[in-house]
């Protein structure tokens, strides 16, 4: 096991950003289109993380137009150029997974 966790040392971020559930976040992730590359905001609040190590996710949730809008990125990806906190949650969640928000519409989707 040891020699998977060495190996996977290399391809992991050495200052990974610090965030956490229910925060509203700006993910910029680096899109290729055709020959060109450019960066390209996402801003939500996160409602989950998954996985360990390399293979670490989050889910970032937003309302574009009154439809609900999930996007899931690893958190190592070379594409995910970085990742700011815009504000921390009107309150503390209780819950690791903040699914119960796709439920809600309007200001009750927000923590």
């Amino acid at each position: 096991m040891d020699i998977i966790r060495e190996v996977e040392k290399q391809y992991m971020k050495e200052d990974p950003p610090s965030f956490r559930v229910g925060d509203f976040v700006r993910v910029e992730y680096l899109i290729k289109e055709g020959k060109e590359e450019r960066v390209q905001p996402f801003i939500g609040q996160v409602i989950r993380f998954g996985g360990h190590g390399v293979r670490k996710t989050f889910t970032v949730r937003r309302i574009v137009q009154g439809e609900g809008v999930e996007r899931t990125f690893p958190l190592h990806s070379p594409r995910v150029v970085g990742v700011q906190v815009q504000r921390g949650p009107n309150r503390k969640p209780r819950r690791a997974r903040l699914y119960f928000l796709r439920g809600r519409q309007g200001k009750a989707a927000q923590l």
